[in-house]
């Protein structure tokens, strides 16, 4: 008998008389009240100091200052009309020093949480692979109505479990020791919020 093997009949032993599993009652929410989603979801963006805009017509002015903006493979063309700067499309990957060149980056998200202010990324369509968006300075993601949802148990619903998951509430922030606000520090230091009717977002091809 290895160590592991004598660990694990120890603990047998010792849970041989364990009273036997017992449910946990689970009656919090599961799914929001009757509330403004939308209403909701831009006032928690805005306490956590993210910009919120609204159409996808707001994102020309987003991009028009910036030079080198990355992107996921499957962008939809539209989402970059009128942008005059570099695109670099993850694919192949961009390195992290190519991505720290970068000075925003352009997305969309799986789902999004009104009552957190939440957004939630799963390597899906629009959205890449999670250092896409953790790297560079900005981060411009596009959130359709339809997917927001009222509470958190909402939007695990909605989730693959087995994709990998970034949630992004507000820019990237922590505090020092001094509860001094540090932006930046694990994540994008800007995010802009292009909130955009389901129709308006479903276009794809470059």
């Amino acid at each position: 008998m290895n160590a592991r093997d004598e660990i694990l009949a120890r603990l047998r032993a010792a849970l041989v008389d364990a009273p036997a599993p017992v449910d946990v009652p689970r009656h919090y929410r599961r799914v929001a009240e009757s509330v403004d989603l939308i209403e909701l979801f831009v006032d928690r963006l805005v306490d956590y100091r993210a910009v919120v805009h609204h159409g996808l017509d707001a994102l020309p002015r987003l991009l028009a200052g910036v030079d080198r903006l990355a992107v996921p493979d499957d962008i939809p063309g539209h989402w970059l009309t009128g942008f005059a700067g570099q695109v670099r499309r993850d694919t192949p990957p961009l390195s992290p020093a190519e991505l720290d060149g970068m000075e925003a980056v352009l997305t969309g998200c799986a789902v999004a949480v009104a009552d957190t202010g939440t957004i939630v990324l799963d390597a899906g369509s629009t959205q890449g692979r999670r250092m896409l968006t953790l790297v560079p300075d900005r981060h411009i993601c596009v959130v359709r109505t339809g997917q927001i949802v009222g509470l958190v148990p909402e939007a695990v619903a909605r989730l693959d479990p087995r994709a990998p998951q970034t949630w992004i509430s507000g820019p990237s922030a922590t505090s020092d020791i001094e509860l001094n606000r540090v932006e930046g520090v694990h994540g994008p230091r800007r995010l802009d919020v292009v909130l955009v009717p389901d129709d308006a977002a479903t276009a794809t091809g470059r």
